[in-house]
């Protein structure tokens, strides 16, 4: 088994990290800034991140490449740095793991190329694979324990990220954003993210949901997915509460005690690794150590019980046009056999 099979094994369920780049941001960064080149201008910034998310109990530490892609980092003139950048990454989470006696396993994380991918848009399919082998291959170099694809909307793009990883024996983890009418930005729902697994070239370890517009509506998508798939391990990463704009601020709603709430509720929905996306502060992370800690198994969540306890969905599935889409695919494959059998 993998490190991460191995830690969940002895462990049952485990406590990721919480807020990268909303964290920075209190830290001094400029929006508009690349938090990745951080890991060589502020190194110890980014090491009193870490370390704040270890200190509040967190299992796993993401790195700071979310967008340590060529793609993304040639918008600042960085796309020569891929390797270097990554490596970086890992090794100041490293430093901060070897910090405590416990284990600290570190993901590299892996976010989305920033491009559209073919027809859509210019990438293809053949460039996003060797982008995102390009990345892994520095995170592999710095010593990662897990390959951490998140906030992914697209098909292509996370079978391309599937592909990438298949060579480097780490365990993959893929997360979904479900922020659209329950649905990604490109229209996968939670469901289909399951179905996937069998379509990627390395299984993933782990599948779930990241960020997204608010907590309550990443439950939802997580129980839809352990619903489909109760054996697979499910991560369920949400947002501190709703992001609201305040000013020039986007700021987030979520209290301690509404995340230690979120994350009694993912534990009983089934989600093994729990964590915390944008907004989520250390003492966030450390109220949901101490609700994970205290946890005893309840009833499966239902969705009206997410909603009285953690609050209104932001986003919520369109139905009425699900069923007019699956009516119109229904009637058109109809026309379609019928075409062939004449």
């Amino acid at each position: 088994m993998s490190k991460l099979e191995e830690l969940l094994a002895r462990k049952g369920a485990l406590l990721a990290d919480g807020a990268t780049g909303t964290n920075l941001f209190d830290m001094g960064l400029v929006s508009g800034d690349a938090p990745e080149l951080w890991n060589t201008d502020e190194p110890e910034k980014i090491k009193a991140l870490h370390q704040s998310f270890v200190d509040a109990g967190s299992d796993i530490i993401l790195t700071n490449t979310f967008g340590c892609n060529r793609h993304r980092l040639k918008l600042h003139n960085a796309q020569d740095r891929v390797k270097e950048l990554n490596i970086a990454g890992v090794k100041l989470a490293q430093e901060t793991a070897e910090t405590v006696e416990r284990d600290v396993l570190i993901a590299g994380s892996i976010g989305p190329t920033g491009e559209l991918f073919q027809p859509l848009g210019a990438l293809s399919y053949e460039d996003g694979v060797a982008a995102f082998k390009e990345q892994m291959a520095g995170l592999v170099e710095g010593g990662a324990d897990i390959l951490w694809a998140e906030t992914m909307s697209a098909v292509e793009e996370m079978k391309a990220a599937a592909e990438a990883a298949q060579e480097f024996g780490l365990p993959l983890v893929i997360t979904a954003s479900f922020d659209t009418a329950g649905k990604t930005m490109m229209g996968l729902a939670p469901q289909g993210l399951g179905d996937l697994q069998s379509q990627f070239a390395c299984t993933p370890v782990a599948i779930g949901s990241n960020c997204g517009v608010g907590a309550s509506d990443l439950l939802a998508a997580i129980m839809e997915i352990s619903e489909a798939y109760p054996d697979a391990i499910i991560v369920a990463k949400a947002n501190c509460g709703i992001p609201q704009i305040q000013g020039d601020e986007v700021v987030y709603t979520g209290t301690p005690d509404l995340m230690a709430k979120y994350t009694h509720m993912a534990l009983d929905a089934g989600a093994r690794i729990i964590g915390g996306c944008c907004g989520t502060s250390p003492v966030h992370l450390a109220a949901m150590r101490g609700a994970m800690d205290a946890h005893q198994g309840g009833d499966r969540p239902t969705l009206d019980q997410v909603l009285q306890e953690i609050g209104p969905l932001v986003s919520p599935p369109n139905k009425e046009a699900d069923t007019a889409r699956a009516e119109g695919e229904s009637s058109g494959s109809g026309r379609r056999r019928g075409r062939r059998r004449g």
